[in-house]
């Protein structure tokens, strides 16, 4: 009964006559079993030592409990009843196991029976995780805290009761640290093995003896593995990306995220006054009194700000719901609506300030150590994995978001060029039919611009040529735009459609004039000096190669072409099937727009093939980062001005690259690899993908 749940949470997909998964589901049975004797045993033998009657209660009842879980599983098909029953009295009695334990069993062979089989249980249960996990027999779905990782642990904190107060306080908080660990592994924060090797050194080593408390380390290490072994798997094994990790905080309503704030002010303040306890200590009161004075003002202005942080993300998050809420379609994705209203800027900004909060809550907790107070341990153990959240929460978000992005796009639909290379005007007879091809090309344009939220520039058309000097004004005025913060879009994205001449890629303008690929860089050049935005050209032309071949040579800027090309096949005019002008474009806009869609670039003898071509440092490039003035109006506008002085510290640190060579190997590592291997498909990070056939 208990593996069968262990799988619905896991949500595992079963496939049938397998003898494999079979042999997997066994694993999971011997260790529930394994558990379940190892708790009888365990409490009879407590019973037979002490003579205690309401151990024999505690225990017959919980047999009864078992009986009933049963019965709801089996002749009520109440499974969720039955193994919410189940989770609850196996943390209690596992906790039991642990608290009540004395010398007189040490030498018990039923007691050694007992603990055996709970390692025996833990074992089998990692084994079978583990096994599950290579086998890819798991489908993993956002959440933070299961059921029955919740039920196990209000268990525990149940069996604390039977102790004394200072006790059990300490062990509820200890077990609260737990269930903010268990978050913290699932959201694969950066912070969070830190967290476990911290959780695990303190408790096997200080806690318990603080607390005077002589736990049983075999079912103290079966709670723990049993609760642990799979959150630091999926450290590693778990696929889901940063933003579906975190799908159940984004998704979360208003009223729930500003309660779930509640406890967390107490919980600090209790943490800070556990740490003036140190202050009793007289010992060294002339470095104990002023380095809490000292660190405990750091810590109150850090903690302020981070208040103030997580209060104001909660706000941008819900007017980003309520945008995504009052979409007609549902076709825009949450992560592109923060992505839009600036959360990626704020995230970044607030990853910076969090980092300050943790570095002073351990600098607090080192200069305040109390060894021999439990609950002051406890709350330590808390405060860490809470604060290490917030400050994954806003990695993610400000790694994965995409940035802002402008987009311009310019159609010429002439499809006859002079011997000198000018484009003529076009023959009646084909003019609807290519004002139509061309008509729809711009849609698609737009369907793009709309769906990634790119911001339009414009969508120019033209029957009879553009200028190289109008067309220059253009990209002048369209180079320049800037964001409504002020700083420079990340991206920006040029489309163009129209005759290109065959070997230089040169667009055909009106005149004899062309615009090459060079003046397209140096305007570029000029207008992004001392930035580090990048460029893509989308080119729906018959002769994109020369562009896509010339852009791997430039070297300086950040800079990508798109190009197809169109194969010279012989096909009947009465089928249709001759690829054209337009085309490509319907196609890449499908591919980038349609999760679903079932584009193969990569079919062979295709009509219509897709090519890329990246700068020399395209895989050095990265979205617009805070620079010191930015944080300063960051600062300016949401905390008040006592905390200023944090300003000039947290761009200090900032600037400071203390890991330059690992970045510098790692830069030539993906440079070689983009140019050597380059994928199949390019994602630029914006929901834009640049493909090759």
């Amino acid at each position: 009964m208990a593996l069968e749940e262990e799988e619905e949470a896991l949500t595992a997909d079963r496939p049938k006559a397998s003898d494999v998964f079979t042999s997997v589901r066994c694993l999971g049975y011997l260790s529930s079993v394994n558990l379940l004797v190892a708790v009888c045993v365990g409490m009879y033998v407590r019973w037979e030592v002490t003579n205690e009657p309401m151990i024999l209660v505690i225990f017959i009842l919980g047999l009864f409990v078992l009986g009933i879980a049963s019965i709801l599983y089996y002749y009520f098909s109440m499974q969720k009843a039955s193994f919410s029953l189940f989770h609850l009295w196996c943390g209690f009695l596992l906790g039991l196991l642990c608290f009540l334990n004395s010398p007189a069993l040490d030498l018990n062979v039923k007691e050694m029976a007992s603990n055996y089989l709970l390692l025996a249980s833990v074992v089998l249960k990692t084994v079978w995780a583990l096994t599950e996990r290579i086998c890819r027999s798991v489908r993993y779905k956002p959440t933070l805290l299961r059921s029955s990782e919740l039920l196990e642990l209000l268990g525990l904190s149940v069996a604390s009761l039977t102790m004394h107060f200072y006790q059990s306080v300490a062990i509820i908080g200890l077990t609260v640290a737990l269930g903010a660990l268990i978050v913290d592994l699932r959201m694969k924060s950066l912070l969070s093995l830190p967290n476990l090797a911290s959780f695990s050194l303190i408790t096997s080593l200080v806690l318990f003896q603080a607390l005077e408390i002589t736990a049983n380390p075999y079912a103290l290490g079966c709670y723990l593995g049993r609760l642990l072994c799979e959150p630091v798997m999926d450290v590693y094994f778990s696929g889901l990306g940063s933003s579906e990790r975190w799908m159940p905080v984004l998704m979360m309503g208003k009223v729930w995220r500003r309660l779930s704030m509640l406890p967390l002010i107490p919980i600090e303040v209790s943490f800070f006054v556990l740490a003036s306890f140190k202050l009793r200590d007289l010992a060294l009161w002339y470095l104990v009194i002023p380095g809490f004075c000292l660190f405990g003002l750091f810590w109150s202005i850090c903690h302020v700000i981070l208040l103030i942080t997580v209060w104001g993300f909660h706000t941008k998050l819900s007017d980003c719901q309520k945008a995504w809420r009052a979409q007609k379609s549902r076709l825009r994705s949450v992560e592109q609506v923060m992505a839009s209203r600036g959360i990626r800027h704020f995230c970044l900004i607030s990853e910076r300030l969090v980092f300050f909060s943790i570095l002073s809550t351990v600098i607090l907790g080192a200069v305040s150590w109390q060894p021999s107070n439990g609950v002051f341990l406890s709350a330590l153990l808390v405060v860490l994995p809470l604060e290490s959240l917030a400050h994954c929460l806003f990695h993610e978000l400000g790694s994965c978001l995409g940035g802002t992005c402008v987009g311009y796009a310019l159609v010429v639909p002439t499809a006859y060029c002079s011997p000198e290379g000018q484009p003529s005007l076009l023959p009646a007879e084909l003019v609807q039919q290519l004002n139509l091809r061309s008509t729809g090309m711009l849609n698609n344009v737009q369907r793009l611009f709309s769906h990634h939220m790119i911001q339009t520039f414009g969508c120019d058309y033209s029957t009879s040529g553009v200028t190289l000097e109008a067309l220059l004004t253009k990209l002048r005025n369209f180079l320049e735009l800037r964001t409504q913060d002020g700083p420079r879009h990340d991206t920006y994205l040029v489309f163009y459609s129209g005759h290109a001449h065959k070997g230089t890629g040169a667009w055909a303008l009106a005149g004899g004039e062309n615009l090459h690929l060079a003046h397209l860089l140096e305007l570029w050049k000029e207008k992004n000096a001392g930035h580090c935005s990048r460029l893509i050209v989308v080119l729906d032309t018959e002769n994109s190669l020369p562009w896509v071949k010339e852009v791997r040579r430039v070297d300086g800027a950040f800079v990508a072409v798109q190009g197809a090309e169109l194969s010279v096949v012989s096909v009947d005019p009465e089928d249709g099937e001759a690829s054209l002008l337009g085309d490509f474009t319907s196609e890449w806009v499908e591919f980038n727009c349609n999760p679903n869609s079932d584009t193969q670039w990569s079919e062979r003898r295709r009509s219509l093939t897709a090519i890329y071509g990246v700068s020399k440092r395209w895989s050095d490039y990265t979205l617009h980062l805070p620079t010191g003035s930015d944080v300063a109006k960051h600062w300016k506008t949401h905390f008040p001005k006592a905390t200023y002085p944090m300003v000039h510290l947290s761009n200090w640190c900032c600037g400071l690259n203390l890991f330059w060579f690992c970045r510098v190997c790692l830069r030539c590592f993906r440079r070689c690899k983009l140019t050597w291997f380059p994928p199949a498909v390019l994602d630029t990070g914006q929901g834009i993908k640049l493909v090759h056939s």
